[in-house]
């Protein structure tokens, strides 16, 4: 097989994570004999200082050419100013919108080795599996929005419609089939119009999945569930922005927001890959960044958009056993770990890999 990828960057850490999954990428590669063909291109505010656009039509016209897409992160103090009309997140919320990837996958384990970093009682992350299924072109996101011109007021909308619910819905349900056979739906349909347009949605998906168990919570006490009982959840399914927090919060379970890999898809094999965590411009360029979910988004990438699952499962386990032995960077080091940085970490993985 042969298969090009697309990495892009972008600012902060995300030059040494992202060159991180490259090597695990490239070795893997050679390992396998996948034939993968690496390529990059700028996004955020790179591509800003560069080109004077977050996803300048260079990068768009890689990433049609490509079969998936590795991110690192954007944005930092340099383009911070939350009112400039060009920001470096926008890159990324054109780059999902232009190529209609509307579903964002998060899981989120708990390797047993790391346990003793979440601040949770080890008791409470036993088994702990869970996949977040996050809406990603809708909602408060993408809906219409007013700046304050002096008036002081301003909104944002949180639109949506019910076939967006629906395409969502299906690939949490279809997830679930796969798994443990049991939906979680989070809404504020008590509040919300749209969520409880979201909601009837649901339930009315939920009737072609007779064998999958739906739940229906609301969103304040699922970010509750997720603290006192995070081991009953399976598959999790929310709208953009309470997905975004909610699995923001679930890292937490896994020691770091430097562990979790994500997955954005849309109707075909094509996605972009990214670790959840920002760009830690205070990290940057120090060479201790945690390269775990950069190295994890690529084992994404590579079974959902070219269907290696064998791959993919390889990686995990490499980076699994890396974190068994003890290594750590020092996101996730705690008493106990030996802090390494980057760089070696990698290595770790890229050594196991073998």
């Amino acid at each position: 097989m042969t298969a090009r990828i697309l990495l892009l960057p972008g600012d902060g850490v995300g030059p040494e994570v992202v060159d991180a999954a490259r090597r695990v990428l490239e070795r893997a590669s050679e390992l396998w004999r996948l034939g993968l063909e690496l390529e990059s291109g700028l996004i955020g505010g790179a591509a800003m200082d560069m080109e004077g656009d977050p996803l300048p039509p260079s990068t768009v016209a890689a990433c049609k050419a490509a079969d998936a897409v590795l991110l690192g992160a954007v944005g930092g103090p340099r383009w911070s100013d939350p009112s400039s009309p060009v920001r470096p997140e926008q890159g990324l919320l054109r780059l999902r919108r232009d190529f209609d990837l509307f579903a964002n996958l998060r899981p989120v384990r708990v390797f047993p080795s790391m346990v003793d970093r979440a601040p949770l009682r080890a008791d409470l992350l036993s088994d702990v599996d869970i996949l977040f299924v996050r809406e990603l072109t809708g909602g408060i996101y993408f809906g219409a929005r007013q700046e304050d011109d002096g008036s002081g007021e301003a909104h944002d909308t949180m639109t949506y419609r019910t076939s967006e619910v629906e395409r969502i819905a299906r690939v949490a349900f279809e997830a679930a089939r796969r798994r443990r056979h049991r939906v979680t739906s989070v809404d504020k349909a008590n509040v919300l119009a749209s969520m409880r347009l979201w909601r009837r949605t649901i339930d009315r998906v939920a009737a072609d999945y007779p064998e999958i168990g739906l739940e229906h919570v609301l969103v304040d006490a699922c970010a509750m569930y997720l603290m006192q009982r995070p081991s009953g959840f399976d598959v999790v399914l929310a709208p953009n922005c309470f997905g975004d927090i909610l699995s923001d919060e679930a890292a937490t379970l896994a020691g770091s927001l430097g562990m979790l890999p994500s997955a954005s898809i849309g109707h075909g094999n094509f996605g972009v890959y990214e670790p959840i965590h920002g760009s830690a411009p205070d990290i940057a360029g120090r060479g201790v960044a945690n390269p775990t979910a950069a190295i994890l988004s690529a084992a994404l990438l590579l079974r959902h958009s070219l269907g290696r699952d064998d791959v993919a499962r390889g990686i995990e386990e490499a980076v699994k056993a890396s974190f068994a032995s003890g290594l750590r960077t020092a996101d996730v080091a705690g008493p106990n770990g030996r802090i390494c940085s980057t760089d070696e970490f990698t290595g770790s993985v890229l050594d196991l890999l073998e």
